[in-house]
């Protein structure tokens, strides 16, 4: 079973940055894809980012795409999500979740698709 924290939330200012962290226990992270999500109030939660086992592949939604960047280290058993030119709109509590059999292609990741997840944290951008 493998299980997942989140952790690296916080306020920040429109134009700041946060990393995201997602660090995981009780198998290898290196065999599972990893997606990262989030949830606004009142909407339904959505795939951002994925990257593939071993990093194979990345791949990020058109509304983060050039402003966040995924990244894993395997030793670490932790996967990053770099948040650059934070928007008011990027408010949302966010989380990681992990795969064994899910590939990360270039359409948004599928909360249905992923197993495990990870507790979120919570991402204010406020002046």
């Amino acid at each position: 079973q493998v299980q997942l924290v989140n952790s690296g939330g916080g306020l920040v200012q429109p134009g700041g940055s946060l990393r995201l962290s997602c660090t995981a226990s009780g198998y290898n992270l290196n065999y599972y894809a990893i997606g990262w999500f989030r949830q606004a109030p009142g909407k339904e939660r959505e795939g951002i980012a994925c990257i593939g086992a071993s990093g194979s592949s990345r791949n990020y939604v058109d509304s983060v795409k050039g402003r966040f960047s995924i990244s894993r280290d395997d030793a670490k058993m932790t996967v990053y999500l770099q948040m650059n030119s934070l928007k008011s709109e990027d408010t949302a509590i966010y989380y990681c979740a992990a795969d064994f059999e899910v590939l990360c292609l270039p359409s948004p990741p599928h909360k249905d698709d992923y197993q495990f997840w990870g507790q979120g944290t919570q991402v204010t951008v406020s002046s």
